[in-house]
């Protein structure tokens, strides 16, 4: 397919999405540019003075926001920063100069080993190692045998490319325990953090509490424009800022991924136990309508979900399920399934001729009873049939 044909397709999904009547969740990045603007313009002034300044390289609204979350996650200060990709490496690199120790250990289905091009060992000289490649973090045994040595253990919370899946409270304790005991200090890659605490049955500040520091995003749950944060001690916090500033993270700028930030706080940060808690609805409804409708083999991944976020497999090809997928919305208004993947890079080593999605329960989904969704995934399924007879030679 050409850079031209992929636009086109971009945009006929979008189109799909946009003009759906019902979707599991409305993502704030299908959006118009004059969408976005004019509800950040309407509700700002709701979590921030709009009399303040701006902020210039942080301050006003910035500090603001570092501020609030320091408070969320109970630690002593937290830095704002444009990307978690940098968050999280200037966070490694900070840890291993105080631990003398350039070593990572982390799972091979972590963010920074599958989508961030090597940056820790290219950019920050960083070397990684992994405990376990179970589909699933590493358990103590896991971090207490493991023959190499390492000075940080990296905890992705959830491990989003194994299906958004995590240990039990019990198992995370004893996991830290184990990298205490080697006298580790151990880094949350909290991106999705803020949803955790269901399955855990803890707050997100006895979470954080766990860790040395811990990175959060404001995009990926609270549909923030950008950004993301470090917390921990000041003193980490302080120096991180200092890397900041060297690798180009100091920007001018920032209010509006800024005040959506807090916007997604106040907003949907109490409103995600209820996400969750629908996920697993959908998930068990999801189940019973392909089975209903006589598909020989799928999964649903984990059963039940460990947070608003989890996988389904299917045994036909990517691009046969995005056809499928989007004249379901097309043709019903209703999108069930957005885009579909196949291969090893994200669901925990995939054989051939198995995809799966990404299927997330938002505000949106909690429209949609256990009926809905069968009734949905009796549509597919006929949708799917007919894609595949169309594309047999």
């Amino acid at each position: 397919m050409t850079a031209m044909d992929e636009q086109e397709q971009r945009r006929r999904r979008l189109a799909a999405w946009r003009g759906s009547r019902r979707v599991l969740a409305r993502m704030g990045a299908d959006g118009t540019l004059g969408e976005r603007l004019a509800a950040l313009t309407a509700d700002a002034s709701s979590v921030h003075d709009p009399d303040d300044a701006v902020d210039v390289y942080g301050g006003g609204v910035v500090a603001g926001l570092e501020r609030r979350v320091a408070g969320l996650l109970g630690t002593e200060a937290a830095a704002f920063f444009p990307t978690g990709t940098m968050a999280q490496q200037v966070a490694l690199r900070c840890w291993a100069e105080r631990t003398g120790d350039t070593t990572v250990a982390l799972h091979p289905l972590s963010h920074p080993e599958l989508h961030e091009g090597g940056a820790l060992g290219t950019v920050s000289g960083l070397r990684t190692v992994h405990p376990t490649s179970a589909p699933r973090l590493p358990d103590a045994e896991e971090v207490r045998e493991f023959p190499e040595p390492f000075g940080t253990l990296m905890l992705e919370l959830p491990l989003r490319d194994a299906g958004f899946v995590l240990p039990t409270w019990d198992e995370l304790e004893e996991v830290v325990a184990a990298a205490r005991e080697r006298d580790a200090v151990v880094h949350l890659d909290g991106a999705r953090l803020w949803e955790c605490t269901e399955h855990f049955g803890r707050g997100v500040e006895e979470i954080a509490a766990l860790a040395d520091s811990v990175y959060v995003s404001f995009y990926k749950s609270l549909d923030g424009l950008s950004g993301a944060a470090l917390a921990g001690p000041s003193a980490l916090v302080e120096e991180a800022r200092v890397w900041r500033h060297r690798y180009g993270g100091q920007v001018f700028q920032q209010y509006p991924a800024a005040l959506s930030a807090l916007l997604g706080l106040e907003r949907e940060l109490p409103r995600l136990p209820s996400y969750v808690a629908h996920a697993k609805v959908v998930a068990a409804a999801l189940a019973e309508g392909f089975a209903e409708a006589g598909v020989p083999w799928f999964r649903v991944r984990p059963e039940p979900p460990h947070t608003h976020q989890f996988q389904v497999w299917l045994p036909y090809g990517a691009e046969v399920l995005d056809e499928a997928s989007v004249r379901q919305a097309e043709e019903t208004g209703v999108t069930l399934f957005r885009r579909w993947s196949e291969g090893t890079a994200g669901a925990a080593g995939l054989p051939p001729g198995i995809s799966f999605t990404e299927v997330t329960v938002a505000g949106a989904g909690l429209e949609w009873s256990a009926e809905d969704v069968r009734e949905a995934v009796g549509v597919f399924v006929g949708l799917l049939e007919r894609v595949s007879q169309e594309q047999r030679p």
